[in-house]
């Protein structure tokens, strides 16, 4: 992979990092959304941001 990358232009590895980046907080939405139906959008959306920045604790 490392290889892969090597060759990307720079916009290219940031275009892929956002993408990353976003897949993860798909990922984290629909997991927390399963694991708490009961919170809305309101709870989920700060959870999601808190746990991509702060980690679980």
């Amino acid at each position: 992979m490392a290889e892969v990358l090597r060759h990307k232009t720079p916009a290219e590895r940031i275009h892929i990092g956002f993408n990353l980046w976003i897949s993860a907080q798909n990922m984290l939405m629909t997991h927390l959304k399963k694991t708490h139906p009961e919170w809305d959008t309101k709870r989920l959306a700060p959870e999601v941001s808190r746990r991509l920045t702060h980690g679980t604790i």
